[in-house]
């Protein structure tokens, strides 16, 4: 049975551990493996962690320091950045991760998710959908490329089409409630969850384990993700790792 998860969120950065605000801003919190470390001895229930230079960049995913993440790691570990290919895709989950996540190659080539499914497993396929608002109607559309391009796809059809090629989850992102800990988007969450039937994790703006409690009263069972949550303290957010749960 489904049941539903805290997920710290970490993001990589010229190989160290950065917080972004709506995609930008990026502020250095620390190194990775010291932070995989801290999240083992809090026994977190899955981790996420998300290269944002690979794609802009081109190049493909390290594997080298996906290898020492994985080694470290003692939960579930979800990494996306860079993946292109399923050969790609199944080298990853040889180094021992559990989930690999793709965002711009999915909308650039929607038949890479079967293609992964057919090689790691459906359960292993994680679809990252990033959301803006934009344009004069201010509609939400998905973006790629660390929200520099935007296309013309709607995230709820996207999300469909995403599991119904294969992915084992959908990984929903909000670029504008990103960093701003001011609480999910309920709405686009509750209209993702209403187009598919699978795993389902909800990222960006989560400031309290309230609001993560309002996401899973609202959606149900769920991945409830976060960054800014799990690596800030306080008014003037000092570094500090920590992991909580909701009531």
């Amino acid at each position: 049975m489904l049941r539903s998860r805290i997920i710290p969120c970490l993001l990589v950065h010229k190989k160290g551990l950065v917080k972004t605000v709506k995609f930008t801003d990026s502020k250095y919190v620390g190194d990775p493996i010291n932070a995989v470390r801290i999240f083992n001895e809090k026994q977190v229930d899955e981790l996420a962690v998300f290269d944002i230079d690979a794609t802009v960049e081109g190049r493909e995913p390290d594997y080298g320091m996906i290898k020492n993440l994985a080694d470290e790691c003692r939960m579930p570990l979800c990494y996306g950045g860079g993946v292109t290919s399923a050969q790609q895709a199944a080298k990853i989950v040889s180094l021992g991760v559990e989930k690999v996540a793709i965002s711009a190659a999915a909308v650039a080539r929607p038949a890479l998710i079967a293609e992964m499914a057919d090689a790691i497993g459906r359960q292993s396929v994680a679809v990252v959908i990033d959301v803006q608002k934009g344009g004069l109607l201010r509609s939400n559309a998905v973006v790629t490329h660390n929200a520099s391009r935007r296309t013309k796809l709607d995230p709820v059809d996207f999300a469909a089409e995403a599991e119904r090629l294969g992915a084992g989850e959908v990984v929903v992102n909000s670029v504008d409630r990103d960093g701003t800990m001011s609480g999910y988007d309920l709405d686009l969450a509750q209209r993702i969850r209403n187009a598919i039937s699978g795993p389902l994790t909800i990222l960006g703006g989560a400031g309290s384990p309230a609001d993560m409690r309002a996401l899973l009263d609202r959606i149900g069972t769920a991945g409830a993700a976060a960054g800014s949550l799990f690596v800030f303290k306080g008014q003037y957010k000092a570094v500090l790792i920590s992991y909580a749960r909701p009531d």
